[in-house]
């Protein structure tokens, strides 16, 4: 009997969007196609590509929720490809995603993470777990291995809002998709290790929405005073980092003016106190 269209969609129906778009359309995907047999030996790998990088991501967690931040500077190599770039997103109505890395790549998988928990939503008629929310990233990190080792890699940070639990949780990543879960806070990014020696002096558990707010914008100051890839507030352009917060009503961006206030205060203190660094 001759196969029907129906029957042919519904014996390939999955709720996975990235499984469906590798079997039907896998020049879409935006991980590198290159076998792993044909990468470049050890010691013999190519010269990276100059592309835009971002950097850099911090996330902890607050008292009733979680909080990501990344500031707005793109480099490609010693240049600031630009000061505009966006690096944290709402994945879903309860959970954002920061990404370091080759921006372009790194954008591709964000719009795809969307896309996928969207579609995983329409196909089962609810949303998936946090936990799962959690594996399908790593799943493609793990497919961007190939572009990773010609030195074009991503690595992501992923926090949400678990519902059954009642509480934020915080994932982080390495280069080969390995997911691990933090406590309390993290920080991806060539300026990382700054924004992290900020952290672990400022923050505190049960901190207010507000309180995280500018212990995060801080952080960031911190990174973009000893990382130039890292750019700090810009009262001159009014360029502010990009704040979501994450809570049982959902995630929401923080609004600039906010932001412009903590910044601001930020500053004023600093200058007060005659801080060189």
């Amino acid at each position: 009997m001759q196969e029907t269209t129906a029957n042919r969609v519904a014996a390939n129906a999955t709720s996975s969007f990235t499984e469906h778009l590798q079997r039907e359309r896998p020049d879409l995907m935006p991980f590198g196609h290159m076998p792993f047999n044909q990468l470049p030996a050890a010691g013999q790998a190519a010269a990276p590509l100059q592309a835009p990088h971002g950097t850099t991501i911090v996330a902890m967690s607050y008292a009733g929720g979680v909080l990501m931040a990344g500031d707005r500077r793109a480099t490609m190599g010693n240049v600031i490809a630009s000061r505009h770039i966006e690096k944290v997103f709402p994945a879903d109505q309860y959970s954002v995603l920061g990404i370091a890395g080759t921006a372009g790549i790194a954008l591709d998988i964000t719009r795809l993470f969307q896309v996928e928990l969207e579609h995983y939503e329409k196909i089962e008629g609810t949303l998936l777990s946090l936990d799962g929310k959690a594996n399908r990233l790593g799943a493609m990190v793990r497919g961007n291995l190939p572009m990773a080792m010609q030195g074009l890699a991503v690595v992501p940070l992923f926090a949400g809002f678990d519902r059954p639990a009642g509480f934020g949780r915080l994932f982080s990543y390495d280069v080969t998709g390995g997911r691990y879960e933090e406590q309390e806070h993290h920080a991806v990014g060539s300026g990382s290790m700054f924004a992290r020696g900020a952290l672990k002096k400022l923050w505190r558990p049960g901190l207010s929405e507000q309180d995280a707010v500018a212990v995060a914008v801080e952080a960031l100051y911190d990174a973009a005073d000893d990382d130039s890839a890292t750019g700090g507030p810009d009262p001159v352009r009014q360029l502010w980092p990009v704040v979501y917060v994450v809570n049982r009503t959902g995630a929401v961006r923080v609004p600039d003016r906010d932001l412009a206030a903590v910044a601001g205060r930020i500053i004023e203190s600093r200058a007060v106190a005659q801080r060189e660094a």
